[in-house]
């Protein structure tokens, strides 16, 4: 009887069979209870009707969508679909105050932000969103502490700091009336390689005749006061001290001013911490240099009101620091010199709620900077929450001043906003799972740098309202192995089955196995699950949006086939390794489109008629057409070309085809028009068209337009032959004999004027040789004189 009973519990009616075809993913989730049911997603419900399943459906059809449910017949009084809610516990109204009004309030009694506790009960994959209001207050009391560096090279900015109390103190009277001021110093950690541990050095660390303290790592000069001649007072008192190295210490004595409340006396107002320094700054893992390895404990170490652990703790890290100042609302102002800009710029950046202010050399512009610093603070609002529980997540959008809205991390903030702006945000929180250890959490949403806070209890709905009337090891399960809740039995551990009806230990018979082999075959479930009690649970894969499906996980939604590496092509959704494929789209791997815009040519037809759409793509029916829309083709002649002879031999029955042109040439409508201002023009047209001029054999030319309309083709020809006038004889005869006689006298001209040129030039050379010509002088050898002159060799010329 029981393995009869089992055999009939693995097969599923028709509805069943039809809500997992459909891919409800209640369910596919295979759940066994009522709890693990709502859990699967909003959309599923339970069938609490003890009677709802017939014979052979699994306990897990109970749980499906709500309107599946309504289709089986399943009584709406009986469907088990508990929602979520919000309940709002403490909501006083934003405060309303004006600066010079009488009353004057305590920081406790001041509300900027409304509600103040809320109640919420979540159930899986349903958000609850509420709305959260901020209203800045006029008048908001504000502490602020000024930490500056004290080494040699802020001498001078001391004495400018020396009266900032009293003056800061006016400045700030103009923004509250409930302001109070404090101050501290800081320098190095007082260990080689930081400062100089010579016994001369630790009592005066400056060279020369300067007078200076012995070094030191943060001292708490004074306590938050409303008493702005006492901050000059004792900062009248304080001395430059001096350090090696260039960066200093700073951070040790931010984390101090942070955590240590007490000493510095912070209330729970605006916290303003002015960090005023002309250097950098040492972080984590800088104490190596000194041999300080131990990480930075982020806790109070002030005696007599100085850091005595500086030697021993290192510097802190920067998320330390951000996790500190946010956790104590500390919103803090960089005043540093126009040199660390750049690097207090990207520390800013890192830490919320914070502002660079640009220090000038003597630090005299510090109080403008300061009230520019808290102006750009306050003008903006972020929130943020507390660590939210497993499962739990949450989204923020902003409705900013003057409608501005926001999503995302931008969701979180609102900027630009006046005393006395309201701005609201939208804040909704989703759950995706209970959580294991507690049925309630509490998270808390605050604004950066306000100590007001909304706190937000969390209630998760893990079960059924009709859990609780379940009856502990019931007779309805097999012998007390179950307790029957909700219309069905959640078996005991190590009982499955619809009934219970068996133990994990004998799940693995023969006979048991029989039941989970399709068409008889010898793969259990198909190999991709186990067989449990006589049933198929498919097996969970590693992605949790593959799964294995049907009564023997012969199915699952990740093997279908695949076009651009994508499953269905992008453009379905598999079902039993077969695309179920959207509209418009077809394939075994939905790659074919079914939208035949694609295949529209310019002219409005598919494919330009030369061809049919497939896949979105045209097919060209004839070999010589190509193109997208098979528009083109290299070796076709051209419309005009096409249709020429045609066209001749009807209007004016000539041409090639004359003779055969009632046989060739009745494919197109043929109107006649008397001259070319009566074609037809492609402006006036809502369908493409040609116009043609083509010349015939006598070369005459002649005008038509072809179209196509309405499947439909139309032709248009001027009706006159337009032939070109024959020549003028007698012109054409005078003027070749007028260039012939023309050209001959230039000719001739030209001869003559190359002779002149030619002539003068020979009698030039001629002159030029004569001029230049040299005659010998000498006597001529036949030459004889025709006078003798005879001398007497004897007369002595006595």
């Amino acid at each position: 009887t029981v393995l009869f009973s089992m055999l009939l519990s693995t097969l599923p009616n028709k509805s069943f069979l039809l809500s997992l075809t459909e891919g409800s993913i209640c369910i596919k989730a295979n759940a066994q209870s009522c709890g693990e049911c709502i859990q699967v997603a909003e959309s599923c419900g339970w069938c609490a009707d003890e009677k709802f399943l017939t014979v052979g459906e699994s306990k897990s059809a109970r749980c499906d969508d709500l309107e599946s449910l309504k289709k089986r017949n399943c009584a709406v009084t009986k469907i088990e679909n508990p929602r979520g809610s919000i309940s709002i516990n403490e909501n006083k109204p934003v405060t309303n105050r004006k600066k010079d009004s009488a009353d004057k309030l305590n920081p406790g009694q001041i509300t900027q932000i409304q509600p103040q506790k809320l109640t919420l009960t979540l159930r899986t994959g349903e958000p609850q969103t509420f709305d959260l209001k901020f209203k800045r207050a006029e008048d908001y009391p504000i502490d602020l502490y000024y930490l500056m560096d004290l080494s040699f090279s802020m001498k001078d900015d001391l004495e400018n700091v020396k009266n900032l109390g009293t003056d800061l103190m006016a400045e700030m009277q103009k923004i509250t009336s409930d302001f109070k001021i404090g101050f501290g110093s800081f320098v190095e950690k007082t260990v080689m390689p930081y400062i100089s541990t010579t016994p001369a050095r630790l009592i005066n660390p400056c060279t020369g005749n300067q007078n200076c303290t012995s070094p030191f790592s943060y001292k708490n000069v004074l306590k938050l006061t409303d008493k702005g001649d006492e901050f000059n007072r004792l900062v009248s008192q304080q001395q430059i001290s001096g350090n090696l190295d260039s960066p200093e210490g700073g951070f040790d004595a931010i984390m101090q001013v942070a955590v240590c409340g007490e000493h510095i006396g912070w209330r729970d107002v605006t916290r303003l911490l002015v960090f005023s320094t002309d250097a950098g700054f040492h972080f984590a893992g800088d104490g190596k240099l000194g041999g300080i390895v131990l990480p930075n404990d982020g806790k109070c170490h002030l005696e007599n009101n100085m850091y005595t652990m500086s030697h021993y703790y290192d510097y802190p890290s920067i998320a330390h620091l951000v996790q500190k100042l946010s956790d104590n609302n500390i919103q803090t102002i960089f005043a540093v010199t126009e040199e660390f800009q750049p690097v207090y710029q990207e520390l800013k950046n890192l830490i919320p709620k914070s502002a660079v202010g640009t220090l000038s050399s003597n630090s005299s512009n510090v109080i403008k900077l300061i009230i520019d610093a808290y102006n750009s603070l306050s003008s903006e609002v972020i929130l943020e929450n507390t660590k939210l529980p497993e499962g739990v997540s949450i989204t923020y959008k902003s409705i900013c001043k003057n409608g501005v809205e926001a999503t995302g991390e931008n969701g979180r903030k609102c900027s630009n906003i006046s005393i006395g702006d309201e701005v609201s945000f939208k804040i909704s929180i989703d759950s995706q799972k209970c959580p294991s250890h507690s049925k309630n959490e509490t998270i808390k949403i605050r604004p950066l740098g306000f100590t007001e806070e909304v706190e937000i209890v969390l209630n998760f709905i893990c079960d059924c309202q009709c859990a609780k009337e379940g009856e502990p090891e019931s007779e309805k399960c097999h012998e007390g192995n179950g307790t029957f809740e909700c219309g069905a039995c959640k078996c005991n551990e190590g009982r499955i089955g619809r009934l219970c009806e068996c133990s994990k230990d004998e799940v693995r018979t023969e006979d048991l196995d029989a039941n989970c082999r399709k068409d008889n075959g010898t793969d259990i479930c198909s190999n991709n699950g186990d067989c449990v009690c006589g049933t198929c649970e498919c097996k969970k894969r590693e992605n949790p949006a593959e799964i294995y499906s049907g009564k023997y996980c012969e199915c699952d939604n990740f093997n279908c086939d695949r076009s651009n590496n994508k499953l269905c092509g992008g453009h379905g959704r598999c079902e039993c390794r077969k695309c179920i494929c959207d509209a418009n789209y077809t394939g075994s791997a939905c790659d074919c489109s079914l939208d035949t815009s694609t295949c529209l040519a310019k002219n409005g037809q598919i494919c330009n008629g030369r061809g049919t759409c497939e896949c979105g793509i045209c097919k060209c029916t004839d070999a010589k057409f190509q193109g997208p829309t098979c528009e083109i083709c290299p070796t076709c002649p051209g419309v005009c070309v096409e249709h020429k002879d045609c066209v001749q031999c009807r209007a004016f029955g000539a041409g090639e085809k004359k003779d055969t042109c009632q046989r060739d040439c009745d494919y197109f409508k043929m109107f006649k028009v008397k001259d070319r201002d009566g074609l037809p023009q492609p402006t006036d047209q809502s369908f493409p068209l040609t116009h043609c001029k083509q010349r015939d054999e006598n070369d005459c030319w002649f005008y038509y337009t072809y179209a196509i309309r309405n499947q439909t083709k139309e032709v248009f020809v001027v009706e006159q032959l337009e032939c070109p006038a024959g020549p003028d004889i007698i012109p054409i005869v005078a003027g070749v004999v007028a260039g012939i006689v023309l050209i001959g006298l230039a000719l001739l001209l030209i001869w003559k004027l190359l002779m002149i040129i030619h002539d003068r030039r020979e009698f030039a050379k001629f002159e030029k040789e004569k001029m230049n010509a040299k005659w010998d002088t000498g006597e001529n050898p036949i030459y004889k004189s025709a006078v003798t002159t005879v001398v007497n060799p004897k007369y002595e010329g006595k």
